[in-house]
């Protein structure tokens, strides 16, 4: 039987919001089966409560944001991309400000933590969203589609019109039946260009944000020092960044995730397409080895490598 995930036991991390720029301490907690990942505002009194949810998801400007009774949890994207590429079906997520810490851009900080917690499982079935047929959500030139697939695979295409970036690689596929999520998708970093920094500040975003957690570029190319992670570091960004939107779902996806120049808010939006057409997806678990595809029984083992 594939069975849930939770932590064994409890971890915390201090850092700074990436858009408030505010310190924030962060404590991952193990939690009972079938809970999900649900965010906790712990500076608040009564404490508030937010569950991963596509409908709760209130703001798509440069990261993936929940907001219930007027509390926001923000950039909740990079910690929900490695929970999924972790199998963690279930964690309490304590959170003093309104912003997940960015660490260090990228996924690979919340895989340490969570690794440094363990991971134990549980006595219930793993449930999958298993997507029955194609959906598609299209803005202008930018689309997003899932389709059905015996596994979780993504194929991303990205178009910036801009020298370091169109020099890399900016299409980039992942099956997690063939690819470890740790080793290829956890360590890229989020990224920005120095024009776009007085924008965003006057709008109250990217307070936090440096070169030691971005990828920071002037009109021709890469500031920082160390240079690129991956030859295809910027996609394989945008590749994470969607496994932890489409993680909102609350359930790990059996599906072919495929886009193009797609970002948090066609994330969101495919899913509340998936989700509000009844007949395009089911919840699905595997409790004998022999129903289980070899796709989707290699996923976690692969995923953690």
């Amino acid at each position: 039987m594939l069975k849930q995930r939770t932590l064994k036991t409890v971890v915390t991390a201090t850092g700074v919001g990436l858009h408030s720029g505010a310190k924030v301490t962060l404590t991952l907690r193990p939690a009972a089966p079938d809970t999900g990942i649900v965010f906790h505002r712990v500076d608040l009194d009564p404490v508030v409560d937010l569950p991963a949810d596509p409908y709760a998801v209130c703001d798509t400007r440069m990261c993936s944001g929940l907001q219930r009774e007027g509390a926001k949890v923000n950039t909740v994207e990079h910690l929900m991309s490695a929970l999924a590429g972790l199998g963690v079906d279930n964690a309490h997520i304590d959170v003093d400000a309104a912003e997940i810490p960015i660490l260090d851009g990228s996924a690979g900080p919340f895989v340490f933590l969570i690794q440094s917690a363990g991971i134990e499982e549980q006595k219930a079935p793993k449930r999958f969203l298993r997507v029955l047929k194609p959906v598609e959500y299209v803005e202008g030139d930018k689309w997003v589609r899932l389709e059905p697939y015996d596994g979780f695979k993504l194929s991303f295409s990205i178009l910036f019109n801009h020298p370091a970036i169109d020099s890399t690689g900016t299409s980039v596929v992942v099956d997690f039946a063939e690819h470890s999520y740790v080793r290829e998708v956890a360590r890229a970093r989020t990224f920005g260009f120095m024009q776009d920094v007085e924008f965003m500040r006057a709008n109250g975003l990217g307070l936090g944000g440096s070169l030691d957690n971005a990828i920071v570029m002037d009109e021709y190319r890469v500031l920082n020092a160390d240079g690129l992670r991956y030859a295809d570091e910027f996609v394989k960004h945008k590749v994470l960044d969607a496994i932890g939107d489409l993680y909102l779902a609350g359930h790990s996806l059996l599906a072919s995730y495929s886009a193009y120049k797609s970002g948090h808010a066609l994330n969101n939006q495919i899913l509340r397409v998936l989700l509000e057409d009844k007949t395009a997806w089911d919840i699905v678990t595997f409790e004998e080895e022999a129903s289980t595809p070899p796709a989707v029984a290699r996923l976690f083992a692969l995923a953690a490598a």
